[in-house]
């Protein structure tokens, strides 16, 4: 009787793990979910948690739709910036004028999340071509103001590339906006 109980146990697990999905799945369903729910945007400083210190979920930034995305895969960017940057502060940008790591802020600011993703997982070409860019690439932009921006490639296609899930200023959305932007980096981590 045990025995069975164990292979029922078993079979329930892989079950479990085959409807969750990969962690690729896991954090494009985790951006596409604040669409709708992210309604705003509030780049403010603010005191938060550490580890999976987040502001409210109705709000934030283009950064905050990546770091919720990657939490839904279990991954805290939170914390995995914030040890980068302890170990490696000099290979930051210094465009704050910090001394020292913050973990209330720097998972928060796009060239940061730029600067970790290319240290840590893999830079990829910037190309003009919307085949190149796969579903779970993290794309960061620079808008025409010159304001550094961020977005994860969906699974959802238009054409010849997929829609992006970021947050330009009117809550976290799903478009078609790959080349609306001058592309400064394209990054891989699964």
């Amino acid at each position: 009787m045990m025995r069975v109980k164990r292979i029922a146990l078993a079979f329930l697990l892989v079950a479990l793990q085959a409807h969750a999905g990969t962690p690729m799945q896991l954090m494009i369903a985790g951006a596409k979910s604040q669409v709708g729910i992210t309604r705003g945007y509030d780049p403010t400083y603010r005191s938060i948690g550490y580890p999976n210190g987040d502001v409210p979920l109705e709000t934030g930034v283009c950064s905050d739709v990546v770091v919720r995305a990657f939490r839904r895969a279990g991954i805290d960017l939170q914390v995995l910036v914030h040890e980068d940057m302890k170990r490696n502060f000099g290979a930051y940008p210094r465009n704050w004028s910090l001394r020292a790591p913050d973990t209330n802020i720097d998972h928060r600011r796009v060239p940061n999340l730029a600067t970790f993703f290319r240290r840590k997982g893999r830079a990829l070409s910037v190309t003009q071509r919307g085949t190149d860019y796969k579903p779970g690439d993290i794309v960061t932009w620079k808008l025409s103001s010159g304001v550094p921006h961020i977005g994860i490639v969906s699974d959802v296609r238009r054409g010849d590339r997929y829609l992006m899930v970021h947050n330009i200023g009117g809550g976290a959305q799903l478009e078609d906006v790959l080349f609306a932007y001058e592309v400064t980096g394209h990054y891989r981590w699964f």
